[in-house]
């Protein structure tokens, strides 16, 4: 893989040091609104700064940040102690952002502008979006006939959320948890432990997996597509029990192997090359 810093919030600010938490749970980033401001503006006191910025906000920024903003600890830059802290996650941020009255402000809200202006246009030519995942994944170094595999895998991924939908499954995280069951089903972990346990975050779990285990995780979902519309389960608790079933046939094909080969085919290696600081996050188990 080439070479690349990890890219979060923080790398917008060059120079600056923007404290962040990682929360697993919610699986989102924490920044110090502090190191933000001060960052964007020129300002001796950005607590201060942020005191008053929150009076000359307008009722609806108030309630908007108002509600995304958490009080966490962080290690202070001066003294090395714990303090609780005003923290915003990357929603927050960003609209955070957009309310600095500063000139250091206006290339992130350029930036944030022309983010804005390619998604409008990826809206008319969905091959646009297209074109951006495929290149970036050629940045990162994947080879077509990867890239190939990935997008079919995506598309029968559509297929199987489709099939849930028909059997009154609708919200995200309904298909959060009949993913999960296939995924405990044959690799014995959430899709969050599996990410825990390959040191991932935010990142993509399936584009960290070896050949093995996508072709595990590709088994399983197109075993539960199949069992759905044979079975045709209507309902969390029916579509549970099919999507363990789906999971349950990917197992056994990885215990046939794993005995022929005499070594788990579930790894915890992955592709990135930046490591996290593990003391930089909440919610870990």
């Amino acid at each position: 893989m080439k070479e690349e810093k990890l890219k979060t919030i923080s790398n917008l600010f060059e120079g600056s040091e923007i404290r962040s938490i990682w929360d697993s749970e919610q699986e989102d980033y924490y920044f110090s609104v502090v190191d933000v401001i001060g960052a964007l503006t020129d300002s001796v006191n950005p607590r201060d700064y942020w005191y008053k910025l929150k009076i000359r906000m307008t009722e609806e920024e108030k309630s908007e940040l108002s509600t995304k903003c958490r009080q966490l600890k962080m290690r202070s830059t001066k003294d090395g102690k714990m303090y609780a802290t005003d923290t915003l996650d990357t929603k927050g941020i960003l609209r955070l952002i957009e309310s600095v009255p500063s000139p250091k402000a206006e290339p992130f809200k350029l930036w944030l502008a022309n983010l804005g202006s390619e998604r409008i246009d990826e809206v008319f030519d969905p091959e646009i979006a297209m074109r951006r995942a495929i290149n970036y994944y050629r940045n990162r170094g994947y080879d077509d006939a990867w890239i190939e595999r990935r997008i079919k895998a995506i598309i029968n991924r559509n297929k199987l959320t489709d099939v849930w939908k028909k059997g009154g499954i609708s919200e995200e995280y309904e298909y959060a948890v009949l993913t999960n069951e296939i995924y405990k089903a044959w690799s014995g972990m959430t899709a969050r432990e599996y990410k825990d346990f390959k040191g991932l975050r935010k990142e993509s779990l399936r584009d960290n997996m070896t050949d093995l285990e996508v072709a595990l995780t590709d088994l399983g979902e197109l075993a539960t597509r199949e069992l759905v519309k044979e079975y045709k389960p209507y309902g969390m608790d029916a579509n549970k029990k099919i999507a363990n079933i789906g999971g349950s046939i990917a197992d056994n094909t990885r215990k046939d192997l794993e005995n022929k080969l005499g070594k788990s085919i579930v790894s915890g290696n992955n592709s990135l090359n930046y490591q996290y600081e593990k003391d930089n996050l909440i919610g870990s188990k």
